[in-house]
């Protein structure tokens, strides 16, 4: 006579799962009270250095909104790029706008109209880099990358974005362009000079300049085909 077992496979697999919850919850409560720490140590560091510079503030607090050499700069976010060191700038001098390339997007052109019809800037400047990361993925990418995993993605040793871990992603990166740069600076550099230059609420009066910042020597590379079509054409 056969007797059917009293425990099941799956039944000790649902054991094993009930004795590994604990560990994975006291893992999971060390990694996070670890970024915890990391932050509130990156907070403390930019409140001490804030101090260092509030105690040298000076005159700077008698500066007007409106900017003393009347230009504006649109540029990438990489932290490899200091506006105010490229351009010579101090507190006061110019408006910088940044996001993700550099690129002419709504809320650049935006924030560069605001800048001369309110803030009377007179000039503008556009600055893409070398080595930007936005060369390295397309919209596609980002979008299925978005789609399976919120969390961070990593790149492999052949310039492929993975995502590290799945689950709690979000369709909503299919609705959004995220302006890659997938043919070149010069090209890229020359479309937001463009889109620029033609939107209907930019001034004609207003010259725009396009250049490319290289990373690896510091200098500004002209893009002349961009030079053209910012010029003011009277």
């Amino acid at each position: 006579m056969n007797l059917k077992p009293s425990i099941t496979y799956r039944h000790l697999s649902a054991f094993l799962i009930f004795l590994t919850l604990p560990f994975l919850a006291i893992t999971t409560s060390v990694a996070n009270t670890a970024k915890n720490k990391k932050a509130r140590h990156t907070q403390e560091e930019i409140l001490a250095a804030d101090a260092l510079y509030a105690k040298t503030f000076g005159d700077k607090g008698d500066l007007t909104m409106y900017s003393t050499k009347k230009f504006a700069i649109l540029t990438c976010m990489d932290c490899r790029l200091d506006p105010a060191k490229i351009a010579g700038l101090k507190e006061g001098d110019a408006y910088v706008i940044r996001n993700a390339g550099g690129r002419a997007s709504d809320d650049a052109i935006r924030s560069l109209v605001i800048s001369s019809k309110l803030l009377k800037t007179k000039e503008w400047f556009v600055i893409h880099h070398t080595d930007c990361g936005m060369e390295t993925f397309t919209d596609v990418t980002m979008r299925n990358l978005m789609k399976t995993s919120l969390e961070k993605a990593i790149m492999d040793e052949n310039g492929n974005w993975h995502n590290k871990y799945t689950g709690h992603g979000s369709t909503e990166a299919l609705y959004m362009n995220w302006l890659t740069i997938n043919n070149g600076l010069n090209k890229s550099v020359i479309a937001d000079v463009t889109r620029i230059r033609n939107h209907p609420l930019v001034s004609k009066q207003i010259p725009i300049y396009g250049y490319i910042y290289d990373v690896h020597t510091g200098k500004l590379i002209p893009v002349p085909t961009a030079m053209k079509i910012g010029i003011v054409k009277k």
